[in-house]
């Protein structure tokens, strides 16, 4: 189920019961484990474990702490470890300025020569940050637009910082730290982002979560933070697991690619992937891209879609989900009579429906299907994204004729059945403004979609 992302099993408090952890490990349901080295000699180690446990991999590269003798030729050391096929990445490497252990002078010019040294072997980077934000961030920045793609572990910056850091394609870790009882403002910035840009790791043998706080940390606890962040963002284990293992695959290469979902389950409803065709193009939407969401794979061209009996086979009993979603990377509307005959079949046998939707199937369809929602969609969620024609034009990439014919969607399919209109949370887009327009002036309820 997991991927302990960051764990530095070679510490010597693990030397006689290694074993053990490992068997513990194991058993909690950890795939895979990621040890990343501080200096030569733990690279060299973490190697060692990787070699011997087909189910860890090795990084390899300097702690800030371990910078205060840095020479240039190291770089050539750690290029030849790099070498290794279990080495998935440059790392532990970053900035420390809590600790006095190394002149940030040389922390900067390690850190940058390691970054470097990434892109040349095309390799991610685990990234240490503590009390060095301003100078992290500044580095970072100099990278954007380059392949450097990183995990910044132990996150210690601010959800603004996050947010660029996503948009940079990096993700965000964190440990124990997330069940701390006064770690309020860490839950927080996991709350804001979304379980796409997660992984989960322990930093073993530090950050040990509650209920084990003060004793030795280890892979096996993976569980706690995955349960932490389930509970933060209202998913399921499952959905936790599942996401983060890919999100690790994607970035360190380890695991293994999904193959092509047509149903995908997350928390306790069954999503219905009829398409990934659609007549808009939204900037925030991943459909031309891997069209992965919470691990599941989306993407299909045409000849893929399946039929409805096929759909239908694998929902088999409707009442064992809170609701069938007619959702993927693109607008159901287009298969409309598929969604029809799946929609039909759940209501027969007791389901709840809802169908996700940029509002444009009259157009699509060249009718006025709204009637045709009564009895069969519970819920039509409808992508308002701006109440402003052309800011919506922008976005989603259409004529900004189609804002009208959205609105009007709305208002019909409203006499029908029940109706959500939806903004993504961009920062340019008036959240105020649009919760105002839905409620007031079509009457219908309102929600904000995550971005981040």
């Amino acid at each position: 189920m997991y991927v302990d992302t960051h764990a530095h099993l070679f510490y010597p408090n693990y030397n006689n019961e290694l074993e053990q952890v490992i068997e513990r490990a194991k058993n909690a349901g950890v795939d895979y484990i990621l040890v990343p080295g501080t200096d030569l000699a733990s690279s060299s180690q973490a190697i060692q474990l990787a070699e011997t446990y087909d189910f860890i991999y090795a990084a390899v590269g300097f702690h800030p702490h371990d910078t205060a003798e840095w020479t240039d030729d190291l770089i050539e050391k750690i290029k030849l470890l790099a070498d290794h096929k279990k080495v998935a990445a440059i790392g532990e490497i970053g900035l420390d300025y809590y600790y006095d252990f190394s002149p940030k002078e040389l922390q900067i010019k390690a850190f940058e020569a390691q970054l470097d040294l990434s892109l040349e072997l095309k390799l991610p980077v685990i990234i240490h940050n503590r009390e060095a934000n301003d100078d992290m961030m500044e580095i970072i920045r100099k990278y954007s637009g380059t392949e450097l793609r990183a995990q910044f572990h132990c996150f210690a910056g601010s959800l603004d910082d996050a947010k660029e850091l996503i948009a940079m394609k990096h993700f965000i870790s964190f440990p124990g730290n997330v069940t701390f009882k006064k770690a309020d403002n860490i839950r927080k910035i996991v709350s804001q982002i979304n379980i796409e840009h997660l992984l989960l790791e322990t930093d073993s043998p530090f950050m040990t979560p509650v209920p084990y706080r003060g004793k030795r940390n280890e892979p096996a606890y993976v569980a706690l933070v995955a349960e932490k962040i389930a509970e933060i963002h209202n998913l399921s284990i499952d959905d936790v697991a599942r996401t983060t293992s890919f999100n690790a695959f994607k970035l360190f290469g380890i695991g293994s690619k999904n193959n092509l979902s047509f149903t995908y389950k997350i928390d306790n409803s069954l999503y219905v992937n009829v398409t990934n065709r659609c007549n808009a193009d939204c900037v925030f939407c991943d459909r031309k891209g891997e069209a992965i969401i919470k691990g599941y794979k989306l993407k299909m061209d045409k000849s893929q879609e399946p039929d409805a009996e096929v759909y239908i086979k694998e929902i088999g009993d409707p009442k064992q989900y809170e609701e069938i979603v007619f959702c993927g990377y693109g607008e159901p509307t287009i298969r409309w009579e598929v969604v029809k005959q799946i929609a039909s079949y759940v209501k027969e046998n007791g389901g709840k429906t809802r169908m996700n939707t940029d509002g444009h199937g009259n157009i699509i369809n060249k009718k006025d299907i709204t009637p045709e929602l009564e009895g069969l969609i519970d819920t039509v969620s409808i992508s308002l994204n701006s109440v402003d024609p052309e800011q919506y034009a922008k976005l989603m990439r259409v004529d900004p004729k189609m804002h009208d014919e959205m609105i009007q969607f709305a208002k019909s399919a409203k006499k029908y059945t029940h109706v959500v209109m939806s903004i993504v949370g961009l920062n340019e887009v008036d959240t105020e403004k649009a919760k105002e327009f839905v409620t007031d002036k079509i009457g219908v309820d309102f929600r904000v979609r995550e971005y981040f």
